[in-house]
């Protein structure tokens, strides 16, 4: 179960919530405290929004985080107004860097907590449905890079919440199709340079953990780290990077959307 990272907001330092929170995400890919396994060593990465840029930076390796130098250093002097990070723990696919999150097409960002069950076995179906033109474009073997590539095929740059959700509904209709029992998971952060969309859903079961906080600066006396996070900060995360009660847990069947105008919480389901 791996465990990931988005912020919108002012631009800040990425080190604050990537490395120097008390939780922070690197401390969750060797100690996490809300999934089966405490370790997310399967890789690592991070994908970021520039202001003079119109497409996002990534950086991704196989390596554990805490056990990347690069990680730290790059945390500490990238100073951005969007981005999110993602720690690893393979669910059958291969380690290498091309598994590795977020995934980058054009100006749009996507990483994913989650799985579907059997995916050997509706790979092909899936990846067929998957346009032409960005079929190419597929580097890895993840369940989640399909599904970010489907979700593009559906739309994804012209309504977000509508794509994901037919991306969910084709593959439990193909689920249903093969017979295949177990639930998908799917946990997932998208974004546009302007916009933040998170999802937390699970077609029976209980989802993968999803928090958010806005409200950072009363989590200070708790971390230190947050002091240095400005007003207009939405951070969503897997576990929060502080025990404190202002993380908010996002509800299964939740889409959320983040921007400097703020949160909104809607319903999300299968289209």
């Amino acid at each position: 179960m791996c465990r990931w990272i988005a912020y919108v907001g002012p631009a800040i330092p990425m080190s604050l919530p990537l490395v120097d929170a008390q939780h922070s995400l690197l401390v969750q890919s060797h100690s996490a405290a809300e999934s089966v396994e405490p370790t997310n060593g399967d890789g690592f990465g991070a994908g970021w929004y520039s202001s003079h840029l119109g497409t996002p930076g990534v950086y991704r390796d196989v390596r554990p985080a805490w056990n990347d130098e690069n990680f730290r250093s790059l945390a500490s002097h990238i100073r951005s107004h969007m981005f999110m990070a993602h720690v690893r723990a393979a669910t059958g696919t291969a380690i290498q860097r091309s598994n590795c999150h977020p995934f980058r097409h054009g100006k749009w960002l996507f990483q994913h907590n989650g799985l579907i069950p059997e995916f050997n076995r509706i790979r092909r179906e899936l990846m067929l449905r998957i346009d032409d033109d960005l079929f190419t474009e597929i580097q890895g073997s993840t369940d989640s890079e399909v599904l970010f590539f489907l979700a593009l095929t559906f739309g994804l740059q012209n309504n977000p919440a509508e794509a994901l959700a037919r991306t969910i509904g084709k593959v439990e209709e193909l689920l249903v199709q093969k017979r295949i029992d177990g639930a998908l998971h799917f946990s997932v952060a998208v974004a546009d340079g302007e916009s933040l969309y998170a999802v937390r859903y699970a077609s029976e079961g209980k989802p993968r953990s999803l928090y958010y906080a806005t409200d950072l600066d009363v989590l200070q006396d708790v971390d230190p780290a947050f002091a240095a996070i400005p007003e207009g900060s939405v951070v969503v995360v897997s576990e929060p990077l502080a025990p404190v009660l202002q993380w908010k847990e996002v509800h299964p069947g939740t889409l959320l959307t983040a921007s400097r105008d703020g949160v909104h919480l809607t319903a999300f389901g299968p289209f």
